[in-house]
């Protein structure tokens, strides 16, 4: 399918299921990798999946996706059917992999809108391939010969209220049927053309009559695999009934309507006569009907989520920042000023209420867990303990953690770079943990907490640690050593690793020792307003802690003054503020202000000079105080006024404003309720050039 111009939906619809398929076939391989062998259940899930997206590929014409989709269905057909002696597990892994990063290629060609040209001809043989040995070497033949009994069913779909397209979700229901039926009727006919088939379908349900060698239970179970499922009804029926409505050219290529009427009555009539029970054990039939029952019980509880789309969700959290703004802006009114309104002011009480409940909704809908970026991580570390010949166990903690999407997105990266660098650079081969008294397989752990309105990602290892005196010589050689080594700290020491180009790796590989990776980290967790802090025991271990806030959209932040000009402080990097007394302060030899507070010295910055900003305050006792903190350091910022905290939307800076002028210490702007621009600060930055 190359034009998609006219099937956006059904495009977007397919790249959706086919990932989050692919996902659930990554984690049930890498769970039959850590156990060695495939059980029945992880079979069935490998074909269902296999078998799911073989139909919905080949419904849109992607074939090459397709093709392989088949082959492994029919490699774990076999499986599932001849159970042969599971000696090659670990081989078909890597095989299924191999496979899984080809269609995941293709995939992202699908959503670049380029050609989908990938050729899985070798994959495809390679599989067939595999097959063929197994059948050869392993298990018994399957007798094709084997004469099996013809079944003939009616099914009638019916479809979740509101799912939408039930005409295209018919067609997929008969696209994936037609490989287990043959002499395939069903009503409504032309359901992809007559727009009228929709209200039949929706109505009265999608009618199907088939003849197939397989069971009863495997057609109900088959069935009840359609996505948007409310309700299926399964009946045996008898060749005759079949005969008549067939006789009637009503194939599935034919354009004429399926008299149901004329079906449904012959097959009461021979019910009736003949007492045809479709042959299906009581205790069958009781557990269908329950399962039927179950559903309709449980239907407004089905109907009750819905998938969203990402832009819709960006588009409300934006409409939520206006309504934050509007509000500030009715609220601070400076025609208010001085006036006593008691109604208004109950009812402003009431709309702050009101808007603070909306903005807690609307952030927890975009609020996403972390397990799916966490369990991404199994793969990483499974393939390059195969390359590096090492073994290494990933445990996963607080996988339900759960942060903004737009916030996930950024951390992907980073953390698959931490990932890789604990397997690459901090876990010993086996033979190498065994000869210093350590077990022989490593561990990463990889842990994520609340702690207030940041979030905790930690990447610890137990490791051969950071060497300082390595790093040093490494950065001295460099010329990134810009400090008196003996003057920093083991933290500032460690967090040399993040500076661009530096690595302590003597030999390039495949993985790291070309100096980049680190220093990527560092700027893409910076830029979401977050922080990396650095921990290491030499043979004990490395532990790495991503500080993340838990959105980007909306921040509690102080207003401060300067001259005419605004600025925000976020409220989670200051300690305190102050009134500065002419004692307290300290100038050292270099010139630099400092201040002297409860015994401890912190450096001043003065914000009218940091950005060249023309006030009339420039006494340090007639102006405001404010001890800001992040990763262990402090300064003391210095403005005109304190102007009080709101919650602020975070806006990014104009691109002309990014692309002229390279402003540091400034995250982005805010609209304040005056209407006027606050500059939002940026702590990190403002404290490092420090």
């Amino acid at each position: 399918m190359k034009d998609f111009n006219k099937n956006d939906t059904m495009v977007e619809m397919f790249l959706f299921e086919t990932s989050q398929l692919l996902e659930q076939l990554e984690q049930v391989i890498l769970s039959s990798d850590s156990n060695n062998y495939y059980s029945e259940e992880d079979v069935n899930e490998i074909f269902r999946i296999m078998h799911t997206i073989k139909g919905s590929s080949a419904m849109m014409m992607y074939n090459e996706i397709s093709a392989l989709s088949h082959a492994i269905e029919d490699l774990f057909f076999y499986i599932r059917e001849e159970r042969p002696e599971q000696n090659f597990c670990s081989s078909l892994n890597d095989l299924i992999f191999e496979c899984i990063d080809f269609i995941k290629i293709e995939l992202e060609k699908i959503r670049n809108r380029d050609n989908v040209d990938g050729d899985a001809t070798e994959l495809v043989n390679r599989i067939k391939d595999f097959l063929f040995d197994l059948k050869e070497n392993g298990g018994n033949t399957l007798n094709e010969n084997n004469e099996e009994k013809i079944n003939i069913f009616k099914a009638v779909v019916y479809f979740e209220e509101g799912c939408e397209m039930e005409n295209i979700r018919a067609y997929s229901v008969i696209h994936k049927l037609k490989e287990i039926t043959y002499d395939l009727i069903y009503y409504p006919q032309n359901i992809l053309d007559d727009t009228a088939s929709v209200e039949i379908i929706r109505h009265d349900g999608f009618h199907m009559y088939f003849k197939t060698h397989k069971t009863r239970e495997e057609i109900y179970n088959h069935l009840m695999e359609t996505v948007f499922l409310k309700e299926l009804e399964l009946t045996e029926i008898d060749d005759e009934v079949f005969s008549e409505g067939f006789d009637k050219e009503m194939t599935v290529d034919s354009a004429s309507e399926i008299s149901l009427q004329d079906l449904d009555e012959k097959e009461a009539s021979n019910q009736e006569d003949d007492k045809l029970s479709a042959n299906v054990d009581k205790n069958s039939s009781d557990e269908i009907q329950k399962h039927h029952n179950t559903e309709n019980n449980n239907a407004l509880s089905t109907q009750s989520i819905i998938s969203v789309s990402v832009a819709k969700l960006d588009k409300l959290m934006d409409l939520v920042g206006e309504l934050v703004i509007a509000e500030a802006m009715v609220l601070q009114n400076p025609d208010l000023e001085g006036l006593e309104l008691e109604n208004f002011q109950k009812s402003a009480r009431q709309l702050s209420k009101i808007t603070n409940e909306i903005q807690d909704m609307v952030m927890s809908v975009r609020m996403v867990p972390l397990s799916a970026t966490f369990h991404r991580m199994h793969r990483i570390v499974r393939d390059m303990c195969r390359k590096l010949n090492k073994e290494i166990r990933l445990e996963i903690i607080g996988e339900e953690t759960e942060v903004d999407k737009n916030i996930i997105e950024r951390i992907t990266d980073p953390l698959m770079h931490l990932v890789r660098n604990s397997v690459d650079h901090g876990i010993e081969t086996a033979d190498e943990r065994q000869l210093v008294g350590k077990r022989r397989q490593g561990t990463i752990t990889l842990e994520a907490r609340n702690v207030g309105s940041d979030v905790h990602i930690i990447v610890k290892d137990d490791g051969r640690g950071l060497d300082k005196d390595k790093i040093i010589r490494k950065a001295r050689e460099n010329g990134l050593l810009i400090m008196n080594e003996e003057e920093m700290t083991d933290s500032e020491i460690y967090k040399m690793i993040l500076l661009p180009g530096f690595s302590t790796k003597d030999n390039v590989t495949e993985f790291s020792g070309r100096g980049v990776g680190m220093d990527v980290v560092a700027k893409n967790i910076e830029s979401i307003g977050g922080s990396i802090s650095i921990q290491s025991e030499k043979n004990k271990g490395t532990q790495i802690t991503l500080k993340i806030p838990l959105t980007l959209a909306i921040i509690d932040g102080m207003n401060i003054k300067v001259g005419k000009s605004t600025f925000t402080i976020p409220s989670i990097s200051i300690q305190e503020s102050f009134k500065l007394k002419k004692e307290e302060i300290i100038t050292d030899p270099d010139g630099n202000e400092m201040i002297l507070v409860r015994g401890q010295c912190y450096p001043i910055l003065r914000l009218h000079e940091f950005f060249n900003v023309k006030t009339d305050i420039t006494d340090l006792s007639e102006g405001v105080m404010t001890m800001i903190s992040h990763d262990g350091k402090t300064v003391c910022i210095f403005g005109d006024r304190l102007l009080g905290k709101q919650q602020v939307v975070v806006k990014s800076l104009p691109e002309y404003i990014k692309r002229f002028k390279n402003i540091k210490g400034i995250a982005g702007c805010t609209l304040l309720g005056d209407g006027s621009i606050s500059l939002i600060l940026d702590v990190a930055s403002i404290i490092n050039d420090k």
